[in-house]
C-alpha cells in the first residue's frame, strides 16, 4: 500500500498553470500520484470553489455520499491529473483556530523543565482539556516558508529599578510542535453545546499540523493570559484533509483518566486515534510521537470548547497540542528533545540541535491503519525557516 489508495482519498484544493482553484481528491497507484478533479467529473458547484468549506458545510450525509461517488469515479476509470502538474493550496478557509494541550507526557515534560521544584501539572490539567485561541489568519499550507519571528523577550540584565529588563529581537529559541488538526464542517448554534458523542456530526476530517513556537517570546509574555505572539506568527497544515471515515480502523482506547472527568466529557468512553508521527529535521528522523498516548480525546476537546455555548463555524480548526509519548525519542517538540535547550539532541549527519536555525527544514509525517487492512499516509507538513526580517 502506498498510503493514498482507494481507502484514503483525502481532499485538497489545487490549481493548474495559474488557473482557478478547485477541489480535488488525491489517489496514488502503481503508475504514480494523481488528483481527481471532482468538479470536472460531476459538475457540482461546491467543487468549483477555492476551499473545502462549501463541501464541508453540507454535512455528514453528503460527505458519505460524496466519498462513495469519488470512489466509484476512480474505480470506474475517471480521468486523473498528474499530481506534479498541480499547485496545492491551503485547503480550508479557517474560521477560528483553537489549540489544546492534550498530551500528559508533553505537559509533564514542560512542567518539569520550567518548574523543576514544583508539581509539573497545574491543578486543573486533569480536569479539563486546556486550550487557547490562536490566529486563524496565520494558518498556512505546508511548504510555506516560516519567517523567524521577532518579539519582546526577557534579558539576563535588570533595569535600573530592579525589575527584569526586556529587548526586541528575533527569536533565539524557535521550536516546533507536532500536532494533529481537526477540521469542522457542520456548524452549531450559539448557546448550544456540542455533546461528547457528536464528533462525527461536526468534524469533517483531520490534517497534520505544526504549531511553530517562539519559546523565548512565549516565556516572557504568557503570564497571566497564556500564549500570544510566541504562537501566532505561523501554523502550518497539510494541503490534504483526511476524511474522518478513512480513519474508521484507527480508533483505539486512550489511557485512563484520573480523576474521572465531569459527565459532559464522557468519562470511560475516551477514544483516540492510532496515528504514528515522524518528526524529520533536515532529512533525518529525530522523533516518533504516537497520537494514541494522548490524555484528552478529540471528542472531549470538541465538547469542552463548546460547553459554554460557543458556536462552531464551518472551517473551524482545533488542534491536539503537542503529541509526545512516554519515551525520550517520542517527544514532539525541540523544547522537550533538548530538555529546555540544556541537552542538544543528535541530528542527521552527526550534527546536533537545541532549537531551529535559519535554513532548517522540518517535515512532519503521519500514518494510520486503513480500512483496507494496510496503512494510510496522511498529508505531510513541511516548512523551512527563513531569516527574520528585522534585527529588532
Amino acid at each position: 500500500m502506498n498510503g493514498f489508495g482507494i481507502d484514503h482519498l483525502p481532499y485538497g484544493v489545487f490549481s493548474v498553470a495559474g488557473g482557478p482553484r478547485r477541489v480535488g481528491v488525491r489517489y496514488d497507484d502503481d503508475e504514480g500520484s494523481w488528483i481527481l478533479d471532482v468538479h470536472a467529473e460531476t459538475g457540482q458547484p461546491e467543487f468549483a470553489q477555492p476551499s473545502l468549506n462549501a463541501l464541508m458545510a453540507l454535512g455528514p450525509q453528503v460527505w458519505a455520499e460524496t466519498r462513495d461517488e469519488v470512489r466509484g469515479l476512480i474505480e470506474g476509470g475517471a480521468e486523473l491529473l498528474p499530481l506534479e502538474e498541480a499547485t496545492l493550496h491551503l485547503p480550508i478557509e479557517v474560521a477560528d483556530y483553537v489549540d489544546f494541550y492534550a498530551s500528559l507526557h508533553h505537559a509533564s515534560n514542560v512542567g518539569r523543565i520550567f518548574r523543576p521544584d514544583s508539581e509539573p501539572l497545574t491543578p486543573n490539567w486533569r480536569h479539563l482539556p486546556i486550550g487557547y485561541h490562536g490566529r486563524a489568519g496565520t494558518v498556512v499550507v505546508s511548504g510555506t516558508p516560516v519567517t523567524r519571528p521577532s518579539g519582546q523577550r526577557k534579558v539576563s540584565t535588570s533595569s535600573t529599578d530592579g525589575s527584569p529588563a526586556s529587548e526586541l529581537g528575533p527569536s533565539r529559541r524557535l521550536d516546533i510542535e507536532a500536532e494533529l488538526g481537526f477540521v469542522v464542517g457542520t456548524p452549531s448554534e450559539l448557546g448550544n453545546p456540542v455533546p461528547f458523542g457528536a464528533l462525527s456530526d461536526h468534524v469533517f476530517g483531520v490534517t497534520g499540523l505544526n504549531d511553530w513556537s517562539a519559546r523565548d517570546i512565549q516565556a516572557w509574555e504568557y503570564v497571566p493570559l497564556g500564549p500570544f505572539l510566541g504562537k501566532s506568527f505561523a501554523t502550518s497544515i497539510s494541503p490534504w484533509v483526511t476524511p474522518l471515515a478513512a480513519l474508521d480502523a484507527a480508533w483505539v482506547d486512550l489511557p485512563g483518566q484520573d480523576p474521572e472527568p465531569l459527565p459532559y466529557l464522557g468519562p470511560g468512553a475516551t477514544r483516540g486515534l492510532d496515528i504514528e508521527v515522524e518528526v524529520v529535521l533536515n532529512g533525518g528522523v529525530v522523533s516518533r510521537p504516537p497520537y494514541r498516548t494522548m490524555y484528552w480525546s478529540p471528542a472531549q476537546m470538541l465538547a469542552h470548547l463548546t460547553v459554554n455555548g460557543a458556536s462552531l463555524r464551518t472551517g473551524d480548526l482545533f488542534a491536539s497540542g503537542t503529541i509526545s509519548g512516554p519515551d525520550p525519542d517520542q517527544r514532539g517538540s525541540f523544547l522537550e528533545l533538548s530538555w529546555g535547550g540544556a541537552e542538544p539532541f543528535a541530528t542527521a549527519g552527526g550534527g546536533a540541535r537545541t532549537f531551529l536555525e535559519d535554513g532548517d527544514e522540518v517535515v512532519l509525517r503521519y500514518s494510520a491503519p486503513g480500512t483496507g487492512g494496510g496503512r494510510i499516509t496522511l498529508g505531510e507538513v513541511a516548512g523551512v525557516i527563513a531569516p527574520a526580517l528585522t534585527d529588532g
